[in-house]
């Protein structure tokens, strides 16, 4: 079952194997899946489908694959890397990114992102599993040369438009069995999957409980794969997450006053 999140008014709306789409009368975040309440079906257009979500927070994870971190010149880390997105950086499905004038070196790093149905502290493995609302499409796009210049990582991940996520929560999702992969104008540039993680979902979990309570409807980027590269105006850009769908969004220079 995939979960969408529609606009202008930002209601939640579901799609099963054996229908359309349809509203979801029920609190996604409060009630069980099994008890959740649809009704009329929806017509809904590309371009009404907003972020599947408004976190808190967005947490990141860096180089969660071996050769990812390999071409990045970076050593495999002892532990998960942690970092935050700001979530104004948070675009929709069909947004664009925009390329901000303070960096010459803006590049994609597709990825699993994770949403959350319950709060998280200082989880167990299963408490961390069970925590887990569904899964999604997201595009970690940074400023790379902001990113190697700075002593944190804040600036470089989080300028506004610079995290594209969607377009649906695929739900109950099996997390050791996901792909991912990023396409730019058609050509495949990143293909990955959760076998591949240094780190699984459940563990990412269960470390960053450790620091933060992770709120519900928070959002963790699980890593990206290898194959990194430049976004330059005019680029379409698509991420694709087994079962999901496909997040598309364009690419173009911010405009100077």
């Amino acid at each position: 079952m995939l979960l969408y999140r529609v606009g202008p008014e930002g209601f939640y709306a579901v799609a099963t194997d054996g229908g359309g789409l349809r509203v979801l009368h029920s609190d996604p975040f409060e009630t069980a899946l099994a008890e959740w309440e649809v009704g009329r079906q929806l017509e809904v257009e590309p371009k009404g489908l907003l972020a599947p979500v408004a976190p808190s927070k967005v947490l990141g994870i860096g180089r969660n694959y071996v050769e990812h971190a390999k071409e990045l010149g970076n050593p495999v880390p002892d532990e998960p890397l942690l970092f935050l997105k700001a979530p104004s950086a948070l675009i929709g499905p069909g947004a664009t990114v925009v390329l901000p004038p303070e960096s010459e070196q803006v590049e994609f790093e597709g990825e699993i992102a994770v949403v959350l149905g319950r709060q998280l502290c200082r989880a167990s493995a299963d408490e961390a599993r069970a925590a887990v609302l569904g899964v999604t499409c997201a595009c970690d796009v940074t400023a790379r040369d902001l990113q190697r210049r700075d002593a944190t990582f804040a600036r470089g991940k989080s300028f506004d438009t610079f995290c594209p996520i969607g377009p649906a929560l695929l739900l109950e999702p099996d997390l050791e069995a996901l792909s991912v992969e990023t396409r730019v104008n058609g050509e495949v540039r990143q293909q990955g999957r959760t076998t591949e993680m240094i780190w699984s979902i459940t563990e990412l979990l269960v470390y960053a409980s450790q620091m933060m309570t992770l709120e519900v409807g928070d959002v963790v980027l699980t890593g990206t794969p290898e194959g990194v590269g430049p976004l330059v105006a005019g680029d379409q850009l698509e991420v694709e997450v087994s079962g999901v769908g496909v997040l598309q969004n364009s690419v173009e220079a911010r405009r100077q006053a």
